[in-house]
Formats: C-alpha cells, sequence, structure tokens
C-alpha cells in the first residue's frame, strides 16, 4: 500500500539529483570552512580602510575567479575610523580604592582630549532616562546600562542597541562629558564588544566606549554606594575616506539572466579580532552556495548574484551604494538572502514577500528536512540588503541557530574556533538549495506589499 501510494504521489517540483550534488556537496567538500579560514587566520581583521579590508577584496576576487564564476569589483567610499589608546578608572574615594575598567571605544568616537576625562557617572537604562536628566546630565559620563547580559533565551539585542547606536550622540546633545555603554553581549570573560555609534553631521559629538559587563556590572553596585568618578581615555581617530569596493561574482542564468537572486554578505569586520562569525561565516556560506551552483551540469534559469558587501559594520555603505548602482535594475531582482547571523545550524526559513510566498516556496523545501530546517520561521531581512526594501524586493533567509553568537560579537572573541565547521557547512547547504530553488522555480516570490522597517537593517 505505502508502494502504491508512493508511485502515485506527484514527483517534487525540481531534480533530487540537483538536491544531491549541492546539499551533500556542501556537506561533504569541507571548502566552507577552508574558505573561513582563509579570511579569519590567513587575513585577519577587516574594518573598513584598513589594509585587511583589501586584502579581503583582492581574497574574494581571486576565489571567485578559481570557482569560474563572472567577477568584478563595484568601487565603494568608505569611512576609515582608526582604533588608538584605550583606558578608563574608577578613581579612588574614601573608603575605596580605585578600579581598572575593561573598554574599548565604539566605532565612530572621537577622542578624548590629551590626558583624558575625568567626570563623574550617572546610570540610565533607557533614552528616556537620559532624556529626563536634562541639563544635570551636562559634564557627567553618562553610563547607559541595560540587561541584555542574561544567557538563554531571548538575546535582548535588537532593544538594548539603540543604546549604543544612539545614546552617546543624545548625550552629548546634553552636554555630557562622555559616555560609557554596557556591552551588547550575552556573555563575557571581561572581553568588552564594540559596535558602531553614529552621530548626526554638525551636532556635539562625546567620547565613547563600551564597557565589559563585569566591569558595568561593578560600576552598577558602586553607584549604589555613593557617588563614582571615571577617567576616560580614548586615542580614535577619523581619517579621510577611502575608496574599496564590494565583490560582485555572478553565475548567469540559462533562461532568464536578466532575474537576479541575490546571497548577500559581508568582508568586513571590527578591528578587535578576526571577524570569524562576524562575518567570515556568511562570506564563506555564500561563496560556497555560487561555487557549488557554478558547478551544476545545468545552471538555473536565473541568474544567481553573490555580493560580498564592505563596511557593513559601521556605515554601510556597501549595502547603500550597491542599491544606488542597481536602481535601474531593482525590479529584476526577484529575492535577496543574506548571510550575517554567524555560523550556527539552520532552523527554518524566514520570509519577507508578498501573499502566497509560502505555498510557492514550500514545495522545494524537502532537501532541507535531513538538516531540520525545511520549516518556515519569521520574517527576514538584513542590514546590507536593507536598501533594497525600497524597491519591494523580496528577503528569504536561512535562519540559524544564534544561542552563542551574542557571547562573541564584536569582541575580540570572535575567532576561528568558535565556528564548528559541520554546523557551518549544513548552513552552507541550506543556502545554496534555496539559492537554487528560487533561481529555478517557474514563477518569482510575489513581492512585499510595502517597505518594513525593521527589514531595512540588521542586528547590527
Amino acid at each position: 500500500m505505502l508502494a502504491l501510494l508512493a508511485l502515485l504521489a506527484p514527483p517534487p517540483p525540481y531534480s533530487p539529483e540537483i538536491a544531491a550534488r549541492l546539499v551533500g556537496g556542501a556537506l561533504t567538500d569541507g571548502v566552507a570552512y577552508v574558505r573561513a579560514a582563509q579570511l579569519t587566520d590567513g587575513i585577519g581583521a577587516r574594518l573598513s580602510g584598513s589594509a585587511g579590508a583589501e586584502a579581503a577584496v583582492q581574497w574574494a576576487l581571486q576565489r571567485f575567479r578559481e570557482d569560474g564564476l563572472s567577477v568584478r569589483a563595484e568601487p565603494v567610499k568608505v569611512p576609515h575610523w582608526v582604533r588608538g589608546e584605550e583606558r578608563a578608572e574608577v578613581l579612588p574615594a574614601r573608603g575605596r580604592s580605585g578600579h581598572s575598567l575593561a573598554v574599548t571605544a565604539l566605532g565612530g568616537s572621537p577622542a578624548t582630549p590629551v590626558g583624558g576625562v575625568t567626570a563623574e557617572v550617572i546610570e540610565v537604562r533607557s533614552l528616556a532616562e537620559l532624556h529626563a536628566l536634562a541639563g544635570k546630565a551636562r559634564g557627567k559620563l553618562i553610563f547607559f546600562d541595560h540587561s541584555m547580559s542574561t544567557p538563554g533565551g531571548k538575546t535582548g539585542y535588537g532593544e538594548a542597541s539603540p543604546l549604543r547606536n544612539h545614546g552617546p550622540a543624545e548625550a552629548a546633545k546634553l552636554g555630557a562629558a562622555g559616555a560609557l555603554v554596557r556591552s551588547l553581549a550575552t556573555a563575557s570573560l571581561r572581553d568588552p564588544h564594540t559596535g558602531a555609534t553614529t552621530f548626526e553631521d554638525g551636532a556635539p559629538q562625546v567620547p565613547a566606549a563600551a564597557i565589559s559587563v563585569e566591569d558595568a556590572a561593578l560600576l552598577h553596585r558602586l553607584l549604589q554606594q555613593g557617588p563614582v568618578q571615571v577617567r576616560l581615555a580614548l586615542g580614535c581617530r577619523t581619517l579621510p575616506d577611502v575608496d574599496s569596493a564590494n565583490v560582485v561574482a555572478d553565475v548567469p542564468g540559462r533562461e532568464k539572466p536578466e532575474e537576479v537572486v541575490l546571497l548577500a554578505a559581508h568582508l568586513d569586520s571590527w578591528d578587535l579580532a578576526q571577524g570569524a562569525i562576524d562575518d567570515a561565516a556568511g562570506v564563506a556560506v555564500v561563496m560556497e552556495a555560487a561555487r557549488l551552483i557554478a558547478r551544476l551540469p545545468q545552471r538555473p534559469r536565473r541568474t544567481v548574484r553573490a555580493v560580498l558587501f564592505m563596511n557593513e559594520e559601521n556605515g554601510l555603505a556597501g549595502g547603500k551604494a550597491y542599491a544606488q548602482a542597481h536602481a535601474s535594475e531593482a525590479e529584476r531582482h526577484v529575492a535577496a538572502l543574506e548571510s550575517d547571523a554567524g555560523a550556527g545550524r539552520p532552523l527554518s526559513i524566514g520570509l519577507r514577500a508578498g501573499e502566497g510566498a509560502q505555498a510557492l516556496l514550500a514545495p522545494w523545501l524537502a532537501p532541507l528536512e535531513t538538516l531540520g530546517a525545511a520549516d518556515f520561521g519569521g520574517e527576514s531581512g538584513g542590514a546590507d540588503i536593507g536598501p533594497l526594501a525600497a524597491f519591494r524586493v523580496p528577503f528569504v533567509g536561512v535562519q540559524q541557530d544564534v544561542s552563542r553568537y551574542f557571547d562573541y560579537h564584536h569582541s575580540a572573541a570572535d575567532t576561528l574556533d568558535k565556528i564548528v565547521p559541520a554546523d557551518l557547512a549544513q548552513t552552507a547547504a541550506a543556502v545554496a538549495w534555496v539559492a537554487y530553488a528560487l533561481a529555478e522555480m517557474p514563477q518569482v516570490l510575489p513581492r512585499p506589499a510595502a517597505p518594513a522597517a525593521r527589514a531595512a537593517g540588521g542586528q547590527k
């Protein structure tokens, strides 16, 4: 009876042989991990404007050529911010010794005056609390505390990130002397996590640093006992913008080469470590998907385009430049998928598209069942593909296990050893298959009705 039912079942809309080549190739070839190792151990930190970032562009161009893809560098002007001296200490007070603090400058921060800034600390837990201080903030060092550091469960990154992204600028408008932000981290070994902070052109700026989770807790305890003074010294600088590039590689479609399925990751990283989970893992996944699709005996109907963006971490210049340069063909971008969530195993498929998108894609997801990723999750998006939301490009994502992602995100601990090769291979397999499905299926996904604010940016 089961055999009869199997015979009567409709055939899959895809070739099982192609599915086996893509999924099996990613799982067994080991190329994704090798690429991640080359980018991390081989090149290292890749903050935009640095020698490492330029080396990464040249490396990616060469790897894509070796894989047989049509590749080019699309010019991008990127910011060039450099880190310098980083010191902070709690000054001794009556009945209390001083304490050295583990801090690291936030990207975009100005330097302190020579000798540093010494000021009384005021703790706030929200931008609303900051604004309520009004004149009391003048001349003070504003300490932004939060509760993201609880391990397990919901990370809280989305709720805490405005404190880092916008808190220092808001403190500057109130006349503060500087800002300290508790690291946006779910774990820490007294290891501060950096990230970008944004000041408006022509608006006041203050030196701003991330403080380790442990030292943030120390500051909180000390403030319960009485006034606290901290001396902060930062030597960071913003240099003139630098010429760089997005790396764009195409696997031309056999029938509709003008229609594009875009796979995105970012080449740049923060300067504290190797940028392994953020985002060498994503780069390796995207490159592996493109490599495997390019090796197929028959390429998919539509073009699969891999874009390795520059300057995702501290400016999104690459994402903005791509959207501007390709605006005239944006309506022919039929889907975009960003890989920038670490190296965890795949869990589900996210969609941000029009009505009926799940029904179109669902019959193609059976090859992901062995990976445990054949179900649909929530919406998908990303920082670099975010500007394409204005053109109503459907967003698709392979959603991953991120339970340990914010342990290492933007920290000196973001090194190759945090990548589990088998997990990375599974995600590469899932991305390769989803990319192929989107490029091969007869119909394209319906476009979303309107841009969604949350889809226009990522959790960075």
